[in-house]
């Protein structure tokens, strides 16, 4: 559950369509949706490219490899180029096999930026041309974030910027059921502090606001750390959350055990969660959510990722029995509103005149548009026309992604295998079974200086 997904959501109906069939593009010109005149525009003045063919590879499998494929008809379209996309499950091995046998893809996506990062520390990633880092911090919200999670150190040390991210995730949400909301008389919190008065309110009323569930068979914990990594980037500036993803600052420092504690403060009241507090660790998480549309409701709230949806009861509509808002953030501290999510970012293992133009297609709404309208894809692009997004579940979450100030990817992801896979899972597990903050840090710490 911590890969990158298209985030699709259960009730979004997927489908598929050809760009080459009968040589027509998915999308006509009559479609009002669609940003027509930056294409227009772009591809009067696009190379040709004419015999040329540009190779992708990354971890998107059917059916989203096929929607991605409509989106490169346009630019062959215009270009005349040929590109062809290879999917692949185990791709991250893939490409690493394909580059140091000297015959990667021009274009590689990649699922997080770790890998990618390793990659540009061995020379193996040109950088992006064109002023993409002022173009992306210009026209993606919350564009420096994604500036920083795309600049890497090449093979001499010097930071350049190599990744463009397409297609993200977004976890900092909160799952309710307006029909319930409506009923109780409850209003949608706006900061950390209303929604926690909102949590004592319904305790008070004799009901219980939180639904949580840890378990997730070998990986049970890690919905705590998405709770954590939250509780971080509304307690502490960006750049504190990113010293705790390294160890350059310790696990076990003052402002992690704190942001821990704020995770307490949800599960540690029997009263708060269903099932009582020693029920949230061996709750499975997948089952979690479904006390929002019992009858009477077990809870009124649960926090938790844009692919959720897929565990709720088939009979569930959206709009009616369930919706989310953005996890917020708190008013006191001046830390804007922080997003956590995912997301793939494409890099450049082959640079080629095809490449520089293609790096420049992606920039267009258009090529953002074309995914945002047949699947589950959400971009930080703030050209975009919103009405392109595939249902009102897809355009509310990409409106809390425009919303964003700050975005980082999940922080467990970014640790040793062996800390954010590992014993911060563990550790999470055993403070929900009540062991204190300071402890459980502390020896998370621990496990990571074992690692070094």
């Amino acid at each position: 559950m911590k890969k990158t997904l298209f985030a699709g959501v259960a009730a979004s109906a997927l489908f598929a369509m050809s760009a080459h069939a009968d040589g027509h593009l998915v999308f006509g010109t009559d479609d009002a949706r669609f940003s027509w005149d930056s294409y227009n525009a772009w591809a009067e003045g696009a190379p040709d490219l004419s015999g040329q063919t540009i190779t992708i590879s990354g971890p998107w499998l059917s059916p989203e490899d096929d929607y991605f494929r409509n989106v490169l008809a346009y630019f062959m379209d215009a270009t005349g180029a040929e590109v062809t996309y290879a999917g692949s499950d185990s791709f991250e091995q893939q490409i690493v096999i394909d580059t140091e046998a000297g015959s990667p893809p021009n274009i590689a996506v990649f699922p997080q930026p770790g890998l990618a990062a390793v990659m540009a520390a061995k020379g193996q990633l040109a950088p992006l041309n064109g002023g993409m880092d002022a173009w992306v911090r210009d026209n993606y919200a919350a564009g420096q974030s994604w500036v920083d999670l795309g600049t890497y150190a090449d093979e001499n040390g010097a930071d350049q910027m190599y990744g463009f991210f397409y297609n993200v995730n977004v976890k900092s949400l909160v799952w309710y059921s307006p029909e319930n909301f409506e009923d109780a008389g409850y209003e949608i919190p706006e900061s950390m502090e209303e929604l926690k008065a909102l949590t004592e309110q319904i305790v008070a009323e004799g009901e219980t606001p939180w639904c949580i569930g840890l378990g997730s068979g070998a990986a049970t914990g890690w919905p705590a750390t998405d709770w954590v990594e939250d509780m971080m980037l509304r307690t502490q500036p960006p750049e504190v959350y990113d010293a705790w993803t390294t160890n350059e600052m310790a696990f076990d420092d003052p402002r992690v055990i704190a942001a821990i504690e704020e995770f307490g403060w949800f599960i540690g009241d029997d009263a708060k969660v269903s099932g009582g507090a020693g029920a949230v660790a061996s709750t499975d998480f997948r089952d979690s959510p479904k006390g929002l549309f019992s009858a009477p409701p077990q809870c009124y709230m649960h926090r938790q990722a844009s692919f959720v949806p897929a565990f709720f009861p088939e009979d569930v509509e959206f709009g009616v029995d369930a919706d989310f808002f953005y996890f917020p953030s708190y008013a006191d501290k001046d830390l804007g509103n922080p997003v956590l999510g995912g997301g793939t970012l494409m890099a450049v293992t082959d640079q080629t005149e095809g490449t520089d133009a293609i790096m420049e297609f992606f920039k267009l709404p258009l090529a953002h548009e074309v995914m945002m309208a047949q699947t589950g894809f959400l971009t930080p692009h703030n050209g975009v026309n919103l009405d392109a997004y595939l249902d009102d579940t897809m355009r509310g979450l990409g409106e809390v992604l425009l919303g964003a100030t700050t975005f980082r990817f999940d922080g467990s992801d970014l640790m040793p295998g062996g800390v954010g896979a590992g014993t911060f899972w563990t550790g999470m597990v055993d403070f929900a079974g009540g062991k204190d903050a300071g402890t459980v840090a502390r020896e998370i710490q621990a496990s990571w200086d074992a690692l070094k």
